[in-house]
């Protein structure tokens, strides 16, 4: 059971706190304040002395109103008063003189009330301030301060001093003091970091347990944590497929047979509105199975290279009567720098021309070997002009579907990424998105790279309008702030005020990166780069005229022997640098070796604006050297001096606030006002510094040349005499022959 305390007891005896504490001093009891706490003696004591008034102050009170029951002096005063006869009758039986008196009696008694409520009103008043003022200057005991001090408290870096005020349960101004005992200055909103907040919480004696504080706007953080998802949460999810392969070997017509055949096993009338991606249900449990309609596998690296790792098995098109063309290398080199998997369409078997096992052998070179062979590479011979075996080709990939076991959340806050988006005149920015996470439903507050919005409409890949989506699932959505780029991620939040703030973050730390942009990896920063660790492979893409010197390129550089180095070549073909080597360049951050090619003009206006760099050379070893002692941190800049012209100084000037200032006659080429100097006296170097400053006159100049007259002051030295000579030379850069 908790002791009472005196304000308590105080308004069980319906008496004022003060009152108590007094009557409580007279007998020997001393309380601090109001909130002192009352024993069990005490208050029997305390009991005692008020029921002994009590009885006192009852017995008296019976004393007085005993006579007043049997007094009988004016039975019917009341009555005379208060008479229930009419006005007219009252008049009657009352003289003049009566009216006047009992007017003037009514007058006085009302006067009397409203002094009585004024009197009233100041005795409350006064007892409200006096209360309000003991109460405010009666000090806290310090008992329950320190019974609710924690033992141990959780923080996090940047926390404010009136945040800890809080968790320790002390005022902001114990801590305040506490700092300006170790000497810092601050006041309650300031921000203090973790060794600071250590040092205060040890003071007090309390543990410290410091707590990692994700930021917000980081969406790797949320991605991460859907990937760690317990396993009774998450479930089956459709396959994400991306199509690539040359533009000729159809590509196109695989993408236009699945759609229409998804339009037969749907509703008859046909797709509405083309997103950029469907989904097409196949087997027969008619699984799901998400298409993604890209231009192309340079938007492919684009997405990936914004982090939008969206694609889960890769179908690269080849047609069997025309063999591996260049644009197939590449789509197979994107394939593998996005690390999925790939399954080989052979197409066009139907042709008379067409050999697939030739196909087979030439996609070997390239590490992609059937399993027939001995490999695990899926390949499926396919006519996607007929539909010829596309059945096997959609088993096939729900196969690899299953092998990687792909599986997500549907019942958490909705993850994935933009496919592509546009600024629709009606509309206002539309984005078709794939969900990869959770669900997305119509009305979420979501941010989607650096913008944000709630979800007005979602139309799904037949142009239907619907209020959820899945994982695995693409829809169109508008009620963006702003049009997002392709690639970028998004986040749902539980609220719209969380999204905004979110949002409007994300898009002032995009606009800092722009003024900071970083530099991409070059050979004359790779030595940095790789000494702090950031890199421990060097990728290259290597463009040449012949494939014999692909080949003699590719195999030299990958032995190139580099302790904690090695050389990845991401890409190796015949032809001119072109805008996709460009773009993969950027997303790998690679180098690009040109031998005996050039950029065209796109790809090299391109490379210039994504900071990609491209050495070009027509001598192997040349290209070997650079990379090697790139490596090897060996291509720093060599310098030389070269003297641009001397000067005597004639006479010397002392300004108090200045220096010394020499005045000179250039006897030999020219001075500028950024020279390096030194100063020579007998033909001995007495200083090498820089010039603070060059007059002629009264006016600043950059240049004095042979044979006039100028003032100068060396920076940071002031011992200047009559007939010093001042040599003047620069630090020029020599290139590398």
């Amino acid at each position: 059971m908790s002791k009472k305390r005196v304000y308590e007891y105080a308004k069980e005896k319906k008496m004022s706190s003060k009152a108590i504490l007094e009557k409580a001093e007279s007998i020997g009891i001393h309380y601090k304040s109001h909130m002192s706490s009352i024993s069990t003696d005490e208050e029997k004591k305390l009991d005692q002395l008020f029921s002994g008034k009590n009885s006192k102050n009852s017995k008296k009170s019976e004393k007085k109103a005993a006579p007043q029951p049997v007094e009988k002096k004016h039975p019917n005063s009341e009555k005379t008063d208060r008479p229930k006869k009419d006005k007219a009758s009252k008049r009657k039986n009352f003289s003049q003189e009566d009216e006047e008196e009992s007017g003037n009696k009514r007058r006085q008694n009302k006067k009397n009330r409203r002094q009585n409520k004024s009197n009233a009103y100041e005795d409350k008043s006064l007892k409200y301030n006096q209360r309000k003022k003991q109460h405010r200057d009666q000090p806290k005991p310090a008992e329950t301060h320190k019974a609710e001090t924690p033992s141990k408290v959780e923080f996090y870096d940047g926390m404010t001093v009136a945040e800890l005020a809080k968790r320790v349960k002390k005022s902001p101004a114990d801590l305040i003091k506490s700092l300006m005992m170790l000497g810092v200055m601050a006041n309650q909103n300031q921000a203090l970091d973790s060794d600071t907040i250590q040092v205060i919480l040890a003071d007090f004696g309390i543990e410290a347990e410091e707590k990692i504080i994700v930021d917000p706007t980081d969406f790797d953080h949320y991605f991460e944590e859907a990937k760690q998802e317990d396993k009774d949460k998450i479930s089956s999810r459709p396959a994400v497929v991306t199509i690539m392969g040359h533009v000729d070997h159809g590509k196109t017509t695989l993408l236009d047979y699945l759609r229409q055949a998804n339009v037969v096993e749907g509703e008859a009338g046909g797709i509405t509105q083309h997103i950029g991606a469907y989904q097409v249900r196949v087997g027969k449990d008619k699984e799901n199975i998400t298409f993604l309609d890209t231009p192309g596998h340079a938007a492919f690296t684009t997405m990936r290279s914004r982090g939008a790792d969206v694609t889960d098995i890769v179908v690269i098109v080849v047609a069997a009567d025309d063999g591996v063309m260049p644009q197939t290398v590449e789509a197979i080199n994107h394939a593998k720098a996005a690390d999925v998997p790939i399954i080989v369409a052979v197409n066009k078997i139907d042709k008379p021309n067409a050999n697939p096992d030739r196909v087979k052998q030439e996609l070997m070179e390239y590490e992609l070997i059937p399993e027939e062979w001995g490999g695990d590479t899926i390949f499926v011979n396919i006519s996607a002009k007929f539909g010829q075996n596309i059945e096997e080709l959609l088993d096939m990939i729900l196969l690899v579907a299953e092998v990687e076991e792909l599986k997500a959340n549907p019942h958490r806050n909705a993850l994935g990424s933009v496919i592509e988006a546009e600024l629709d005149a009606h509309r206002g920015p539309v984005a078709t998105i794939l969900v990869q996470e959770g669900t997305l439903k119509q009305g979420d507050a979501i941010v989607i790279g650096n913008t944000y919005g709630r979800v007005r409409t979602m139309t799904n890949d037949q142009g239907r309008r619907i209020k959820t989506a899945g994982p695995s699932t693409p829809v169109e959505i508008t009620g963006l702030q702003e049009t997002p780029e392709a690639g970028d991620r998004f986040v749902v939040f539980d609220d719209e005020k969380t999204a905004r703030s979110i949002g409007e973050s994300r898009a002032q730390q995009a606009q800092e990166r722009r003024r900071n942009q970083t530099h991409k990896v070059t050979l004359d920063n790779l030595f940095d780069t790789i000494k702090e660790g950031e890199m421990k492979t060097v990728n290259i893409i290597i463009k040449a005229d012949v494939q014999g010197s692909v080949e003699a390129i590719a195999s030299s550089m990958k032995k190139i022997d580099v302790e904690g180095v090695k050389v990845d070549i991401i890409h190796a073909a015949t032809g001119a640098i072109n805008e996709s080597d460009v773009t993969l360049a950027s997303a790998s951050n690679a180098i690009i070796i040109g031998f005996n090619v050039r950029p065209t003009p796109l790809a090299k206006s391109q490379a210039q604006e994504e900071e990609v760099e491209i050495r070009l050379h027509n001598v192997i070893y040349d290209a070997l050297q650079e990379v090697e002692d790139a490596m090897k941190g060996q291509l720093d800049p060599e310098y030389e001096e070269e003297v641009t012209g001397y000067a005597t100084i004639r006479e010397t000037y002392h300004v108090s606030k200045l220096g010394t200032i020499g005045g000179c006659m250039v006897t030999d080429g020219y001075i500028e006002r950024d020279s390096l100097v030194r100063l020579i006296r007998d033909n001995i170097v007495i200083y090498q510094g820089q010039l603070s400053s060059l007059r002629r006159f009264q006016d600043d100049v950059k240049k004095v040349a042979k044979g006039f007259e100028c003032g100068l002051m060396i920076e940071n030295y002031n011992d200047i005499k009559i007939e010093d000579q001042i040599e003047a030379y620069h630090m020029i850069e020599v290139k590398a022959h």
